[in-house]
């Protein structure tokens, strides 16, 4: 059996269907998505190997299997999910390390619904999480094997320390390790950690994002906070990746005050590195995409004031679409500023991708707010090599920037959030202007293509006391919250059976389910909002100036 088992969350598997934001369905509380609705939006299980290994695998998992065979045979390195888990485990593994997003439900969106729809936040994120640990408990029951979680989620165990015990965990660890797992593994075995290599502690951040750690012996992290792996030492994945996920770079450096991401060094991967693993996919026959991931794509190689390094990302998309067997191929993460600000630049990438009507590149975009005040004061590089003032208003940008995606036929999903600090309720009036002037804009004759999700910054009080309402929200806020879903409800309406995946029946459930879902929610969140005193028509029209169900066609009409 495997001395390291490496173990994926079971909601990072699967693939919804490949639709625009079902991944976030875990997300949803359990008490509100039935279980067959939920089981048939999750979409097919990854693939077994012949020994019950997963074919495909999230690439954090990767990325620890690669590390791991750089010192140990295959034999003792397993990666597996929750059902084939024990298979696996023996007297002889030593660490069963599990990657995953938000274990407990705490995350910003899965808060977001636990507002919306009160009580106890038990989502299905955490039910999985907790079916998939108590298997592994079992497994390991009566072994030395130490059970250990890694990756975004840790954050959870910083918040609700007492899951520990609960959950018969023994370690969290924190931050990037891809240099030092080896040595990491080795010192869990053996009981003892050296305290030169690594902090047995975690970070926290105040109100002010300013980090601070705290002592505790079941989180780890590497001994400096400030060091991060160098490229030579992070190693290339070597089985599948779901979605046939690759990195190109890591970090962002734009500076954004709410973001743990900006405090990361920037490291571009070499254009060798990222083939490589683009060919691990590939030739593994189960994928046809290359799935670019970063923390600000736009970002890759940059120049003075973030202004886009054209050439290095025209030949980065230019040599992997040349690839043999690369048909699909688009980032994770970018900034809105770039396309407001080099059109001809998304121009050339959408003509090397080949984006068209049945082939659309998204990706997810921080649009955080609509509030020209809270951008400058909470994110003001956001729109660099670009500036709010001479280059138009925070408003004009973003449009102008959703005009470019659009035109060249790529779709954002934008985030928003409500709850920032010095926050008004002009400021969030001001994103439903700017929510409703998308929604209303048109390039080509054809609509703004976008979605906007809404997260609420909850108080850790509230989080800790297990219980939550929409008590949280102001009516400003719940007036975000309208615009946004309307809109949802609009692209679902337009896309759904579009955008679907699969056979036909499999595309008719997805596509009733979308449809039948957006409206009930909408519904459901306009109740919310006309009962805590929002107008629903104001909410509906404010910021379009008289410009309802007209064509929104250039930047100077969207304040006229």
């Amino acid at each position: 059996m495997a001395k390291f088992v490496l173990v994926a969350d079971s909601t990072l598997i699967y693939t919804y269907h490949d639709f625009p934001l079902l991944d976030f369905l875990p997300s949803a509380p359990k008490k509100t998505v039935p279980s067959g609705v939920y089981n048939f939006l999750k979409g097919e299980h990854p693939k077994y190997m012949d020994n019950g290994e997963l074919l495909v695998a999230p690439y954090s998992i990767r990325k620890l299997e690669a590390k791991l065979l750089e010192k140990y045979p295959r034999k003792d390195v397993a990666v597996v999910d929750g059902n084939n888990a024990a298979k696996f485990i023996d007297a002889n593994t030593e660490v069963i390390g599990v990657s995953t997003m938000d274990p407990f439900g705490i995350g910003p969106l899965t808060m977001s619904y636990a507002v919306l729809f009160g009580g106890d936040f038990y989502a299905w994120v955490r039910r999985d999480f907790e079916i998939l640990i108590n298997k592994l408990n079992a497994a390991r029951k009566g072994k030395k094997a130490k059970l250990v979680v890694g990756g975004p989620g840790v954050w959870d165990f910083t918040v609700l320390k007492e899951e520990f015990e609960k959950m018969n965990i023994d370690y969290a660890v924190q931050g990037e390790t891809d240099d030092v797992l080896i040595d990491l593994f080795e010192q869990l075995t053996a009981g003892q950690i050296d305290k030169s290599m690594f902090n047995t502690g975690y970070l926290t951040f105040n109100d002010k994002f300013q980090m601070s750690s705290v002592s505790d012996e079941r989180f780890i992290s590497r001994k400096s906070y400030g060091h991060y792996p160098p490229l030579e030492k992070i190693p290339a994945i070597v089985r599948p990746s779901i979605k046939g996920m690759v990195e190109v770079m890591r970090g962002c450096g734009v500076g954004c005050d709410f973001c743990e991401v900006t405090l990361r060094p920037l490291r571009y991967q070499p254009l060798d590195f990222i083939k490589k693993e683009i060919e691990v996919n590939i030739k593994s026959g189960t994928t046809n995409k290359a799935w670019l991931h970063s923390d600000e794509f736009f970002g890759y190689k940059h120049g003075k004031f973030f202004e886009p390094n054209q050439e290095a990302l025209v030949d980065l998309f230019t040599q992997i679409k040349q690839m043999p067997g690369v048909k699909y191929m688009n980032p994770t993460h970018g900034r809105i500023a770039i396309p407001a600000g080099f059109p001809d630049l998304i121009k050339r990438l959408s003509e090397i991708a080949q984006a068209g009507p049945s082939n659309w590149i998204g990706l997810q975009v921080g649009l955080e707010t609509g509030s020209e005040e809270l951008a400058k004061k909470h994110m003001p590089a956001k729109t660099l090599p670009l500036k709010v003032g001479s280059d138009g208003s925070w408003h004009e940008i973003v449009w102008r920037g959703v005009q470019t995606f659009t035109k060249y036929y790529w779709r954002p999903a934008f985030t928003v959030q409500v709850g920032q600090d010095g926050e008004t309720d002009d400021d969030n009036w001001e994103t439903v202007a700017l929510i409703n002037k998308l929604s209303n804009s048109y390039v080509d004759g054809r609509p703004f293509e976008f979605t906007v999700t809404p997260m609420v910054n909850v108080p850790m009080g509230r989080i800790k006391s297990h219980s939550l309402n929409e008590d949280v929200l102001k009516p400003s806020m719940f007036a975000v919250y309208y615009a946004a879903y309307r809109h949802l409800r609009k692209m679902a309406l337009r896309d759904a059976r579009a955008e679907s995946k699969g056979n036909p029946l499999t595309r008719i459930g997805t596509t009733a389910a979308m449809d039948i879902g957006s409206g009930i929610l909408l519904n459901y969140i306009g109740k919310l909002a006309k009962k805590s005193g929002v107008d629903l028509e104001k909410a509906s029209t404010y910021g379009l100036s008289g410009n309802k169900g007209k064509m929104i066609e250039s930047v100077s009409q969207i304040d006229g």
